[in-house]
């Protein structure tokens, strides 16, 4: 007869011994009956522990729960130089940030820096994502709750816009109507949009209002302004908050010296002139190029107008706490002084103490000769005009970052 779990010692060809109707097992039998007790109990510890980690049932992450006084700013493009510098200002102003960035532009090393800044939950989260995946895009958006999205995230080289059309229309204008749906989905209220004077292409007045016609001539200030079209049609019929920011050249870096700009090496050509003159006070490139210097100017070199990245996302943080349901603002972000290409390669030289090499080459394809701003607007709405405007210290601040960490964020 088999016992009542039925075990049978085959190898003794014995029967377990019976008192009355019961079956007494035989010690080996009652260690087996243990080992699988104790195997069951083990399983059944191991599953609740598996549920409990289970996205179901752990708690909300506070990064998914909108909190009253707390503003969450989604800032696509947060590695990158721009995007680090916004994150930087957000944080210290007590928002909340998450970050996405594919990081084939920006640094991880700026991630790094921000969290070691400021490692309490719920300040700032990073998200590796591309804004080109839609999946990706949903998900982000699905599992957190923004109260703003500041969009900075696109590749930003004229000369490159030339040689790699498609790229750009792709990584601007397509992702920005990605990022556009998202919010309309879940219902995300503001829009800081990062735009460009590129828009406007050559005109033919100066300065530059925002009244401007936008004529761009290069497919990377053609991308910027579909991007513009398709929120100001959005707007409409939304009552989404839009700021759209048109800034023009970029230069600086943090004055406390915890971020700075580091392109990548094999983008360094196409770059921005701050970049190049660095480098070649460095030793890193034999000297400077200057391209272009039969433009209808003073001195026959580009005129620009020079805006310290401090500056710019002060701008952005004017725009976030101004931006009203229903209401667009679109404003030049500049100092309204233009200046020549040869004058920056002089407070260049002043500030790095080098006196670097020039090479005078013939013109770049898509760049034009003048733009500088007319401030007035931004400084009538935002209440924002442009702090530092000397252009020899904002190189200095940059210049020391640059020599404290000569190869960017690679020791991060």
């Amino acid at each position: 007869m088999l016992s009542l779990f039925g075990v049978r010692n085959q190898r003794r060809n014995s029967r377990p011994l019976s008192v009355g109707d019961m079956d007494y097992l035989e010690p080996k039998t009652k260690n087996n009956l243990l080992g699988k007790l104790l195997l069951l109990a083990s399983l059944v510890i191991l599953a609740i522990i598996v549920i409990s980690r289970s996205s179901s049932f752990t708690s909300p992450s506070v990064f998914s729960q909108r909190e009253e006084g707390v503003t969450h700013v989604l800032v696509t493009g947060g590695a990158g130089y721009i995007g680090s510098h916004a994150a930087l200002r957000l944080l210290k102003d007590s928002y909340r940030v998450t970050i996405v960035d594919n990081l084939s532009r920006g640094n991880l090393g700026a991630v790094k820096v921000l969290q070691g800044l400021f490692p309490q939950t719920g300040r700032l989260q990073f998200i590796y994502a591309d804004l080109g995946d839609p999946a990706a895009v949903e998900k982000i958006f699905s599992e957190n709750a923004f109260d703003a999205v500041m969009h900075f995230a696109a590749v930003a080289y004229v000369g490159e816009s030339t040689l790699y059309p498609l790229k750009y229309y792709h990584n601007i204008t397509s992702n920005t109507l990605g990022v556009l749906e998202a919010m309309a989905r879940h219902k995300v209220k503001k829009l800081i949009y990062s735009s460009t004077c590129a828009t406007y292409g050559e005109p033919a007045k100066m300065p530059i209002t925002e009244d401007t016609p936008q004529v761009p001539i290069n497919p990377y200030g053609k991308a910027k302004k579909m991007a513009e079209d398709m929120i100001l049609d959005f707007s409409k019929n939304s009552d989404m908050a839009v700021m759209i920011l048109r800034y023009f050249n970029v230069i600086g870096s943090d004055p406390g010296g915890r971020l700075g700009e580091a392109p990548r090496p094999e983008l360094r050509e196409q770059g921005r002139i701050s970049g190049a003159c660095f480098d070649a006070a460095r030793g890193f490139i034999p000297g400077l190029q200057v391209k272009g210097t039969d433009y209808k100017t003073s001195d026959g070199t580009c005129i620009r107008d020079y805006i310290d990245v401090t500056d710019l996302v002060d701008a952005h943080v004017k725009a976030l706490q101004k931006a009203q349901p229903r209401k667009v603002g679109i404003y030049n972000v500049g100092t309204g002084k233009g200046r020549s290409v040869k004058e920056f390669v002089e407070a260049c030289k002043k500030a790095t103490g080098v006196e670097i090499k020039v090479d005078f080459l013939p013109r770049r394809p898509g760049d034009y000769a003048e733009v500088y701003s007319d401030p007035t607007k931004i400084l009538k709405d935002l209440n924002w005009t442009a702090q530092y405007t000397n252009l020899q210290n904002s190189l200095q601040v940059a210049w020391r970052w640059q020599k404290i960490h000569p190869h960017g964020y690679a020791s991060y």
